[in-house]
């Protein structure tokens, strides 16, 4: 429901609504919207996380990148509040929220690990990844690309160039 209404527009009488039940039902099930933005957060880092490892395994190096890339635009393109809500930070002291968002950087600096980064190299890669990924999701899904080039054609530029950066990150170009 939230990906057809959108994370913003999801309430707890809408909710109620859709499921058939009253909205009081509800809280033997949830605490609160807030509670309910939380476990949907969990639900999607998770989901997501699932996605990009199926779209690494097996691969390594820029080919890992680029199926991880496409893999990552496609998930957020089709589950767009689930995206929204996968980008929501933990509360501190949420140990599986916190664990959750972990893994899937953690993944990322797996891949990333074939181009020798070690360090702030490393933390300043898997930022770049997620800075570049999400910039262009969330341009593309708000309808700013309204040019006529091909947008598939962008994306893919974006990530040969990304790739292209990794492999001069640190003067390694062995991973490329």
């Amino acid at each position: 429901m939230a990906d057809e209404v959108g994370l913003a527009k999801l309430t707890l009488a809408a909710l109620a609504d859709r499921l058939g039940v009253r909205q009081p039902s509800l809280y033997k099930h949830i605490d609160s919207m807030a509670g309910l933005q939380r476990d949907m957060a969990v639900h999607a880092k998770r989901d997501l996380g699932g996605v990009l490892a199926r779209a690494s395994v097996g691969r390594s190096g820029a080919d890992a990148i680029s199926s991880m890339s496409h893999a990552y635009r496609d998930w957020a393109r089709a589950h767009p509040a689930r995206y929204e809500a996968s980008n929501l930070m933990p509360a501190p002291g949420d140990v599986e929220d916190e664990a959750v968002s972990l893994e899937a950087v953690q993944l990322i600096a797996d891949v990333l690990a074939a181009y020798n980064l070690e360090g702030d190299d490393a933390i300043d890669a898997i930022r770049a990844f997620r800075a570049t990924l999400h910039g262009f999701v969330s341009l593309e899904t708000s309808g700013s690309f309204a040019l006529a080039a091909d947008v598939d054609r962008s994306f893919d530029r974006l990530v040969r160039g990304f790739i292209a950066a990794l492999a001069q990150w640190t003067g390694d170009t062995a991973a490329s």
